[in-house]
């Protein structure tokens, strides 16, 4: 068979329910790397959050991070290495208009970076439950441009805030809204999303297009999803997704959705 790309984002696609990685979707991700095959994790979260599961799984091969910003491979030095990012003014301006527009927790990272302006247990792991000085999302420790900004809103304003922010910087900008009961925004650079990372990584690895086989289950999916040769949704994603997607997952990501798919797709 030819060589695959297969791309997996990770909440709700490649993790359980309770944030797991089963050992059925273990051992057929190793099996399809055995064969040949490119797997790559690509995730809005950021690398330190990712990096774990990556380890878990095996992996050789590059991870995309921040829904396409970063580009890289753990542990390794790699002269494809990417980083695109925002002004960190940006950060600055939303600081400022932070209480005004109902914002409670700011938070600017990159491959490096990881700055809050206050402490927050509400995600695990997600905000940092405690903040060291040099931790603290201000303009003596932001040096640097930031691949992605996350920030807690309040729920009542978080349609008004996503209006305000795309006004101000929507030229520079993505504003995303996370899916989930937590009223989650995030911020990317202008134009990038994980079809982005999922193109460079077919270019670096020369895997056509139609040879990428994508799986997601989340908004931020979409964009990789049209853009995969087969882009796979799962049984468990959001409906507006499927509606795009080539296929379906027989099983959601609580019963080996995504391992069951590639064991029949590619023979394992």
């Amino acid at each position: 068979m030819k060589r695959k790309l297969i791309a997996l984002d990770l909440d709700g696609t490649t993790l359980n329910g309770k944030t797991q990685i089963t050992q059925k979707t273990k051992e057929v991700l190793n099996k399809a790397q055995q064969a040949g095959h490119v797997v790559s994790i690509v995730t809005g979260r950021p690398n330190r959050m990712a990096v774990g599961y990556y380890d878990e799984l095996k992996l050789k091969g590059p991870m995309i991070n921040f829904n396409g910003a970063l580009g890289y491979i753990p542990h390794k030095q790699w002269e494809h290495e990417y980083q695109t990012t925002f002004s960190k003014n940006i950060a600055f301006d939303i600081l400022e208009a932070k209480q005004r527009l109902g914002i409670k927790v700011v938070s600017a990272e990159g491959k490096t970076m990881a700055l809050s302006d206050v402490p927050n247990t509400l995600i695990d792991g997600f905000f940092p439950a405690a903040l060291r000085k040099d931790q603290v999302l201000n303009r003596t420790n932001l040096k640097h441009d930031p691949a992605a900004m996350t920030m807690l809103v309040d729920q009542n304003s978080k349609a008004d805030i996503v209006k305000k922010l795309e006004k101000a910087f929507g030229s520079k900008i993505n504003v995303g809204v996370w899916g989930g009961p937590n009223p989650i925004l995030e911020l990317s650079p202008k134009g990038i999303s994980k079809a982005h990372g999922v193109e460079f990584l077919s270019k670096t690895y020369k895997i056509d297009r139609k040879d990428i086989i994508a799986f997601g289950d989340e908004h931020n999916d979409a964009e990789m999803i049209d853009y995969a040769g087969l882009g796979v949704v799962m049984k468990n994603g959001t409906d507006k997704l499927k509606r795009i997607a080539d296929d379906v997952t027989e099983f959601d990501n609580d019963h080996d959705g995504v391992a069951n798919y590639l064991q029949k797709a590619l023979g394992l």
